[in-house]
């Protein structure tokens, strides 16, 4: 019997990759598609004045590259679904422009290369912090 659920959300869950092949593909087939997602993406956050595709191509690409190392096709399936899920929230618009901004266009480096001697008087607790986090 299925779920009443699944009917109503209309949102299926494709099934695991066998191998690493099948994994890798997938990840590649969710690469072209957030690629094919920024000029929309662009134009719901108006960020035309401070990015270009190219920028937004080149840290989506980072993104996946972070996990390069993973050869489990199971955990490579739920970074997909969760990369997917991300994609998502930001094409129907679940984000603001700052946290676009922040988490990929600023990026967690660049603001804590822009403290620069801002942060010389700061505390090691204050520095991990400012480390760790992008607001």
């Amino acid at each position: 019997m299925a779920t009443p659920l699944r009917g109503l959300l209309g949102a299926k869950v494709p099934p695991n990759s066998k191998t690493l092949e099948e994994a890798r593909n997938r990840t590649f087939d969710f690469f072209k598609k957030a690629c094919r997602s920024l000029p929309t993406v662009m134009n719901i956050y108006n960020l035309d004045d401070i990015a270009t595709i190219s920028q937004l191509r080149s840290t989506i690409s980072a993104e996946i590259r972070k996990n390069a190392n993973v050869t489990n096709p199971k955990v490579i399936d739920m970074l997909l679904f969760k990369a997917m899920e991300e994609l998502t929230n930001v094409v129907d618009h679940a984000k603001q422009r700052h946290h676009i901004i922040g988490q990929y266009v600023v990026g967690r480096e660049g603001l804590v290369k822009d403290l620069g001697t801002k942060d010389e008087g700061a505390s090691d607790f204050l520095k991990r912090f400012y480390e760790t986090n992008y607001f």
